[in-house]
């Protein structure tokens, strides 16, 4: 049953959340999850829906785990179905779909390469002849690949990155837009590197500061039709592609640059998307929302 997965319980306080993580590493990106120790929380029970996307569909990518598992989780306790897609990790896709009919709701797993123009219209289309509809994209698909030197990015590198983490936004939208009415919602996820940079992801901030770009064009371009383009720029949170982008020894002092002096955990982040998604925010377009530990950033 889906209690035994993680989850955050009333009495675990934030300042009681480990600060520290063991040494690990993962081999492939973007990583998986249910290898992971500690595990990643990705619930809090004591957060109850009031069916704010009640009967909505949502796509998310990386939803198989992660602040994807996070945001499909909030979304299916307020009331939605959701689509996840993922590259390959079926295991953990399994579990988050569990996770989404114990409150209730429908999930449909899609597995593919996002970086093919055809398979992101094809997750679109799959998820209408499921649902019949499309309310809210959630673009949180990403991988990164620390380097000390931009000697050291390869042409390869460069290209897996952009086209891992910012040409599926174009994709995506350009294939959802037809089916997406006023009211609707575009969420991507951005990065706190976008505004500070990152000595060691010289590539993967330059397509954050992208994504940013990109949404704040985009909510322009679409205000007259009545769609909502937002993005979230996390700080440091534990997930799978830390364990797979990292060293072992970099794992262990994960986070604890920040204010909080921690890591946060994705379900810390759940609440940021089921706002932009739903009808709260629907005086905001084009704004990028920071949870980051406390990490100030210019906007």
């Amino acid at each position: 049953m889906y209690p035994v997965y993680p989850y955050y319980s009333h009495e675990m306080k934030c300042e009681q959340q480990p600060i520290s993580f063991p040494p690990q590493h993962q081999d492939r990106q973007p990583g998986l999850e249910y290898l992971m120790t500690p595990r990643p929380i990705f619930d809090n029970p004591a957060y109850k829906g009031s069916g704010k996307l009640l009967n909505k569909v949502a796509i998310v990518t990386g939803g198989d785990s992660g602040i994807g598992r996070a945001a499909t989780v909030g979304f299916a306790k307020e009331g939605a179905d959701v689509a996840i897609v993922y590259l390959y990790e079926q295991q953990d896709a399994e579990e988050t779909k569990r996770a989404v009919e114990y409150y209730g709701r429908r999930c449909l797993l899609i597995c593919g390469d996002l970086r093919q123009e055809a398979f992101a219209a094809e997750v679109v289309q799959r998820t209408l002849q499921t649902f019949g509809q499309l309310n809210v994209l959630v673009m949180n698909q990403g991988v990164q690949f620390p380097q000390k030197s931009i000697m050291d990015i390869t042409a390869e590198q460069l290209d897996d990155t952009f086209r891992t983490n910012i040409y599926p936004m174009f994709y995506l939208t350009k294939a959802a837009l037809p089916y997406l009415q006023p009211g609707s919602s575009i969420i991507s996820t951005a990065s706190i590197t976008a505004y500070q940079g990152s000595k060691l992801l010289v590539d993967y901030s330059s397509t954050k500061g992208a994504i940013v770009s990109f949404t704040r064009s985009l909510s322009l371009q679409l205000s007259e039709r009545g769609i909502r383009v937002n993005a979230v720029a996390p700080g440091p949170i534990w997930t799978p592609l830390i364990v797979s982008s990292y060293d072992a020894e970099y794992v262990k002092t994960f986070g604890l640059d920040t204010p909080m002096k921690r890591a946060g955990q994705p379900f810390e982040l759940a609440p940021t998307y089921i706002y932009l998604a739903s009808d709260d925010s629907g005086f905001v377009s084009g704004q990028v929302l920071h949870v980051n530990g406390g990490s100030i950033t210019e906007t």
